[in-house]
């Protein structure tokens, strides 16, 4: 791309926005990429906020992405929605297109996005042109599914924290979030006490990425821990949706050295959308490759 159009996409980048909920709670969202190619919403982990991903508005605008992040509630700009479930986020997503004029769409999701983005193409598959799902965790408390195999113990402890109930778990997710925002202000290349793998630790050490990561931490607890409380009350409910409605083209992606989202997540999800097309990447772990994105990217906005 000529500078011209660097600038624009960068400038698109930083873009922020506010849309009316259906029920008239306020949604933060944002844009990067490129203007005029083909809307995909980029559905953030948790934590996480509409910044998310947008270091990489070059590799968007390059394969003609138009990608759409909004802070869920709770995060960021976004008013909070107190006790909501997994297949709550159709209403605004919906609210959202709508008010950009986005008739259809793609949807990708990352971690605990991902069962977000399944939820968009799940109940929303009228719009939803692609859909994929990347190191996303299955279903809590399915029979016969070992959730916890192979995770790391700060994703164990959190859970059991939410199983104590809101108190406890806001209690301690605050206590979390001020020691992970003293470590990206003052050595963002402490991965704090979790035993990320070597894929993972590579992708952590990048300074780009941790610059990214820093913007995107200190944008999601703005107003507080509650998006992330609110994100870890959701995970253990039932979501809402069953992933077996999903009838457009999905994509299940995960790594085998994933200690947040260990791989039988993946191959659960992998067995049980329809039609799946299942993408392992031996040697990853939780972080996606930036270098892969491109290709990513470039699927999600293939016209059906």
């Amino acid at each position: 791309m000529n500078t011209v159009q660097d600038d624009a996409v960068m400038a698109r980048a930083s873009d922020t926005q506010t849309v009316a909920a259906a029920d008239g709670r306020t949604l933060t969202i944002a844009e990067c990429g490129d203007p005029d190619g083909f809307p995909v919403f980029w559905m953030h982990g948790t934590p996480g906020s509409r910044f998310a991903g947008q270091g990489l508005a070059s590799a968007y605008a390059d394969v003609g992405a138009r990608v759409v992040t909004y802070d869920r509630p709770g995060y960021g700009g976004s008013d909070r929605l107190r006790g909501r479930r997994v297949v709550d986020c159709l209403a605004d997503v919906s609210s959202i297109a709508d008010s950009l004029g986005l008739e259809r769409f793609a949807v990708t999701g990352v971690s605990f996005g991902g069962p977000h983005s399944l939820a968009v193409a799940a109940r929303l598959s009228g719009r939803v042109a692609r859909a994929e799902c990347v190191a996303g965790v299955a279903p809590f408390d399915m029979p016969g599914f070992d959730w916890f195999a192979g995770m790391d113990a700060v994703n164990i402890d959190e859970i059991g924290w939410a199983q104590e109930g809101e108190d406890v778990l806001a209690r301690e997710i605050e206590r979390m979030a001020a020691a992970w925002l003293e470590r990206v202000a003052n050595d963002p290349s402490d991965p704090g006490e979790v035993e990320f793998s070597e894929a993972d630790r590579a992708v952590l050490a990048n300074p780009q990425q941790q610059e990214a990561m820093g913007r995107m931490l200190n944008e999601a607890f703005r107003q507080g821990v509650w998006g992330y409380v609110d994100d870890t009350l959701s995970l253990i409910q039932p979501w809402g949706f069953d992933v077996t409605e999903i009838r457009v083209p999905t994509r299940i992606h995960y790594g085998l050295t994933d200690v947040l989202v260990p791989p039988q997540h993946g191959e659960w999800l992998a067995h049980n959308v329809p039609r799946a097309e299942v993408v392992i990447d031996e040697q990853g772990g939780h972080f996606a490759d930036p270098k892969l994105v491109t290709e990513r990217f470039g699927w999600l906005v293939q016209p059906i």
